[in-house]
């Protein structure tokens, strides 16, 4: 079985024995704009298609949970078609890039259709919702999982690798400032559906721009092997890649927990809070954790460990989220500042399962000899998409149980009690289990870096016998 070659020359300044390497401020922050690009879709659906399935349409909130459940588990499938796709692919513009370029438009346009339920009957437009929904899945898909895997061929560094991490959270939470600049101060008036069709045409052009800086910046340095990864290859790959599999399993129940979060907001600050002005508030709060994270997170990395600093993550969202749970709203600032310290927790796990994933690409390397970006990074997004499975259909079910009405005016103390439960209780104890898997992850940053250094032996042997080839003897 062959192994991935790694290019050398300037752009990586990598020599043999070395890993590649280190990225200039436009790599990362074109790497970066990629993720706002996803986020105008995901995060746009995220943050808000409950509310307009419930509001607007008038679906309930039990029926829109199933369906979150269904079709993210389609969706979690469309990313190990994609992954397959991916590591069959060689064009003159990468493994990975093509598929941003080709797939951003149809999938920014799925987006619109999305938020354009038509009004006829509810069993039809449930069955319009399924639809839609499936398909901006699989478009979503076929450019996130190339987009999400292009990362560990652009640096084996793990500082880098978390530049990269944080530089997507930067794009996708750019997205939600924006989202709940423009969105929160709408949703206790005026027409929504209006609002939700102009905001998704405006993102389709501001979209393609996000993907084509990531296109015209982002790099692969960490190429070359076998032209097309077979099934048989993958699957080997994948089976004993123990780090991937840990990490999955802790990724799966955080974001469960993640996932509902993002979507409880507005509902938080309209039912909970009293006013749908203060969503705004909460993301701008989580905004600024995030632009924390941000510059420190590449430094605490290097001094303290990624497995250390998830754990600081998952305490500071199990006591945010309690926070969020109990904290009077009087006076507002107790559960703003609750959301604020889970707000960091969450964000600090989402950049370091990103950090983590690229690590496991060069251990199922080492234990095999082959390089499988893109089925790596699917298997990883497999379980991100049943963890935002769990947590979408775990959310419609808490507001139904109890007794959330769409079309009410105000709602039920149960209602309001269910809607704390989702922001606050379900996250924190999510944080806590992943925090229990990824105490068996025995991939640490040193080990990590002895099998870089391990495979680059590799290659310089086999670049050695290729120069001096052994005598082939009498004949």
């Amino acid at each position: 079985m062959s192994e991935m070659q790694v290019r050398t020359g300037p752009t990586t300044g990598e020599q043999a024995g070395r890993p590649a390497g280190r990225l200039s401020r436009l790599q990362v922050f074109g790497y970066g704009a990629g993720d706002a690009g996803n986020n105008v879709a995901f995060q746009f659906s995220t943050m808000f298609l409950l509310l307009y399935y419930t509001d607007v349409v008038g679906l309930s909130a039990a029926a829109v949970g199933t369906m979150f459940l269904v079709v993210r588990v389609w969706d979690a499938f469309a990313d190990l078609l994609a992954g397959r796709l991916v590591d069959r692919v060689r064009t003159r513009w990468g493994k990975f890039r093509p598929f941003i370029l080709f797939g951003c438009v149809p999938l920014l346009l799925l987006n619109v259709a999305l938020f354009q339920v038509p009004d006829v009957s509810s069993g039809l437009q449930l069955l319009y919702a399924y639809v839609s929904y499936a398909l901006i899945g699989l478009a979503y898909s076929l450019v996130n999982i190339p987009y999400g895997a292009l990362a560990t061929a652009m640096t084996q560094l793990p500082d880098q690798r978390t530049r990269l991490s944080a530089a997507r959270g930067v794009g996708a939470v750019s997205v939600i400032i924006a989202l709940g600049a423009f969105v929160a101060p709408q949703l206790g008036k005026g027409d929504l559906q209006a609002t939700f069709t102009t905001l998704t045409w405006t993102f389709v052009p501001i979209g393609v721009v996000f993907y084509l800086l990531t296109f015209f910046t982002a790099r692969e340095h960490v190429q070359g092997g076998p032209a097309r990864v077979t099934l048989r290859q993958t699957i080997a790959v994948l089976r004993v890649n123990r780090p991937l599999l840990l990490l999955s399993a802790s990724t799966l129940v955080f974001l469960t927990g993640y996932a509902a979060s993002l979507g409880i907001g507005a509902y938080y600050a309209r039912d909970v809070l009293g006013d749908p002005g203060l969503y705004m508030v909460l993301n701008l709060a989580s905004a600024a954790t995030l632009l924390v994270i941000v510059p420190l997170a590449p430094g605490l990395v290097r001094r303290f460990g990624k497995k250390a600093l998830f754990n600081w993550g998952a305490a500071l969202t199990v006591c945010g989220g309690a926070g969020v749970l109990l904290a009077p709203t009087d006076p507002v600032a107790l559960p703003v500042l609750a959301w604020v310290v889970m707000s960091l927790g969450m964000n600090t796990l989402n950049t370091l399962t990103l950090g983590f994933e690229a690590d496991t690409v060069e251990y199922g390397q080492w234990r095999t000899g082959i390089r499988t970006e893109g089925a790596t990074y699917a298997a990883f997004s497999f379980t991100r998409k049943i963890g935002q499975a769990l947590g979408g259909a775990a959310l419609g079910y808490i507001l139904a149980f109890g007794g959330y009405a769409g079309s009410a005016s105000a709602q039920s103390d149960g209602a309001v009690t269910s809607i704390r439960v989702a922001a606050g209780l379900l996250p924190a104890l999510c944080a806590l289990l992943a925090a229990a898997a990824m105490r068996f992850y025995p991939l640490t940053d040193s080990r990590f870096q002895d099998i870089v250094a391990e495979l680059a032996e590799r290659r310089a042997g086999r670049q050695q016998d290729a120069r001096h080839p052994k005598d082939a003897g009498p004949a």
